[in-house]
């Protein structure tokens, strides 16, 4: 009977021990360097291919830097067009829960607000700095991220392609007389311009481009430009390529992440996140800038035909793309909201970089500017 009662007093003394210590602990601060972070495992859908390593780059750059900023402990799978979702359904994924977060272009959900459209890119609109700076200090983010807001959605800048290409042709266009029953495929409000212009406007994601041009589906096709058209093969299925992509200055990818996903993380991650959506929009942007130049000299020593649009097929689609802007904002109150402001802006920036930006480019990168000569 004593050997019995002695185990059991040892026994609840080592359990008050332990009770005691554990307490100690957990009150006790972490020490320096350790982590008390918790593990977060997201997948990313997106509306690319893979084999198109800059766009999707843009979601992989954003995976990587989350993971190395916090150590593994927030770590994001991106997943290509089709794996999860088709590249066109990346907004309902997100959305619905499907995923936490997806990497794709707004003007892809035009048809579900409009107003989404300036989130990456309006025709006539703003060059990637321009939108920069829109969205960074011109209230643009804060614009869309209300829009967004009805779709259960925070959104983000997380990438940009640089002003685009004016798409490829099976045969020349010259006129506005030229495009009507054209079967083209582009996206967004351009889309909506076009079809206005007499376009029969088709809408496929980049994988779905070249066999619907090399088959005939359609005539013609837009998508980034020199860089990711060659890879596509698109100088393959069509040898008329135009320029400028006036429905696409410079437009804006976004990362969209799901709000209640969004709202669950630490503060912590939050800010490392809304960082890595920041670098990999730069540095998409720099690596257009380097890998287009040379693209576009192999398209044509490969046989492609350069061509402008020109000036009257311009001037009719800058004056329908206003035209469209201000009917929707008469019947759309989110639209006009975004609108105004966004126009405002616009006004502002152009007035600035006609002297700064266009005054330089014209004198120094006009062709009949003088080749820079090596010093001796």
């Amino acid at each position: 009977m004593k050997r019995r009662k002695l185990l059991t007093n040892v026994a609840l003394g080592a359990a008050t021990t332990a009770g005691l210590a554990a307490c100690s602990q957990s009150s006790r601060p972490a020490s320096p360097g350790v982590s008390t972070q918790p593990t977060v495992r997201w997948r990313m859908a997106t509306s690319w291919p893979k084999s198109l390593q800059t766009i999707f780059g843009g979601a992989e750059t954003l995976a990587k830097r989350v993971s190395e900023m916090t150590e593994g402990r927030f770590t994001i799978t991106p997943f290509a067009a089709g794996e999860i979702v088709p590249g066109l359904q990346v907004l309902d994924a997100v959305q619905a829960g499907t995923v936490e977060c997806g990497h794709t272009a707004s003007y892809y959900y035009v048809g579900k607000n409009p107003a989404l459209g300036f989130g990456c890119s309006v025709p006539f609109g703003f060059t990637a700095q321009q939108q920069n700076a829109w969205l960074y200090q011109g209230g643009g983010l804060a614009a869309m991220q209300k829009v967004y807001s009805d779709f259960n959605i925070i959104n983000f800048p997380a990438g940009n392609t640089g002003a685009q290409m004016g798409g490829w042709f099976k045969r020349e266009i010259n006129a506005v007389s030229d495009l009507n029953g054209l079967k083209m495929r582009i996206p967004g409000l351009g889309g909506k311009v076009m079809a206005e212009l007499g376009v029969n406007v088709q809408v496929l994601p980049g994988g779905e481009i070249f066999l619907a041009l090399d088959r005939g589906a359609v005539d013609a096709a837009e998508w980034v430009g020199p860089y990711d058209d060659e890879k596509l093969g698109l100088n393959k299925a069509a040898r008329y390529y135009y320029y400028p992509g006036w429905w696409e200055p410079g437009p804006t990818l976004e990362v969209q992440v799901n709000r209640a996903a969004w709202d669950r993380l630490p503060k912590e991650y939050q800010e490392i996140f809304k960082t890595a959506a920041y670098e990999a929009n730069l540095n998409m942007l720099s690596q257009y800038d380097m890998l287009n130049g040379e693209a576009l000299q192999r398209l044509i020593a490969g046989g492609t035909q350069l061509t402008p649009y020109s000036q009257e097929i311009l001037q009719a689609a800058q004056r329908t793309s206003f035209e469209l802007y201000e009917q929707s904002a008469s019947q759309d109150a989110t639209f006009k909201e975004v609108y105004d402001q966004w126009k405002q802006f616009r006004d502002q920036i152009y007035a600035w970089n006609r002297i700064n930006e266009l005054s330089f480019a014209n004198f120094a990168i006009a062709p009949s500017a003088p080749a820079a000569r090596p010093q001796s």
